[in-house]
């Protein structure tokens, strides 16, 4: 299967910061999800991916291109959807449609309407005047309407009501079916990924911490409760991230077996969620 995006050894330095050796791909038929904490450099990444910001070194392919001379024709195969649309407020959904064709070459008014009418968008009404639901549903349709292979969404379901956000999750996994396109998903909000994403990639202060088959992580990464007096030396180090209190611990492990064979019976073991292994992860010292 083709990658829509390979990142090798990326880097991009900023004053204060900088993205260091960043490497991961984006692969068609599946969906990728992208997490870290603010500032950790998803949204530098995504420039890079993009081209909107040239790296300092190292190599980005689209689609298995690098090739500077043929970017036009290269974006023309990616949809971006930023988190707040930056559509005209004063047209309505019929004349934003209109405008918006005539800058790509294969956009489909058929494709289109079948969004419009799957997600339950209105035609006439001025775009200024949609919920923030309906805007970004509205983004993601033109996104998909003009065949783009890549789709590439920032913090797509921030702020929306349980069910926009359920919509939009169900379209993203029906869009990839086909397998000729890759959804690259940047969210804070992880129990989406839980449910649609394939791979995720994690970022933390400019580094890949990593970048994995979904269903893997989530296997590997156990949390652990406990009595505090449970704890020494040595079975502190079978935890990636301790946290203690007056009475007890809560702990994240990616040896969950060992752990369960040495305390047993004393301590609750459950599989950790995306969002406990990003803020054990980014709370490590």
């Amino acid at each position: 299967m083709e990658d829509a995006v390979t990142l090798i050894n990326v880097n991009k330095a900023y004053k204060g910061f900088a993205l260091k050796d960043i490497s991961f791909s984006v692969k068609k038929g599946f969906i990728t999800g992208f997490i870290g904490p603010n500032g950790a450099g998803k949204t530098t990444t995504i420039k890079l991916m993009l081209q909107l910001l040239q790296s300092d070194s190292g190599k980005i392919e689209l689609f298995g291109n690098n090739d500077a001379t043929h970017m036009e024709e290269t974006k023309q195969r990616i949809g971006f959807v930023y988190s707040d649309h930056l559509l005209y407020e004063h047209l309505t959904v019929e004349k934003m449609k209109r405008v918006i064709g005539t800058f790509y070459p294969k956009w489909d008014d058929e494709v289109f309407a079948y969004y419009m009418k799957r997600l339950n968008l209105p035609w006439k009404r001025k775009i200024g005047d949609l919920s923030k639901g309906m805007g970004m549903k509205l983004s993601i349709a033109i996104a998909l309407s003009h065949h783009a292979e890549l789709i590439v969404l920032d913090e797509p379901t921030s702020g929306l009501d349980p069910i926009s956000r359920r919509e939009i999750l169900d379209l993203l996994a029906e869009v990839i079916q086909d397998e000729e396109k890759a959804v690259f998903f940047s969210t804070h909000i992880t129990s989406d990924l839980e449910q649609i994403a394939d791979y995720i990639t994690f970022i933390n202060n400019g580094e890949i911490v990593f970048h994995e088959n979904k269903e893997t992580i989530m296997e590997q990464h156990t949390i652990v409760r406990g009595a505090k007096e449970l704890l020494d030396d040595d079975i502190r180090t079978l935890f990636l991230q301790v946290r203690e209190t007056s009475v007890g611990f809560e702990g994240l492990t990616n040896q969950a077996e060992l752990v369960r064979r040495l305390m047993g019976e004393h301590v609750v073991m459950e599989q950790a969620s995306l969002e406990d292994i990003m803020v054990y992860t980014v709370g490590k010292v």
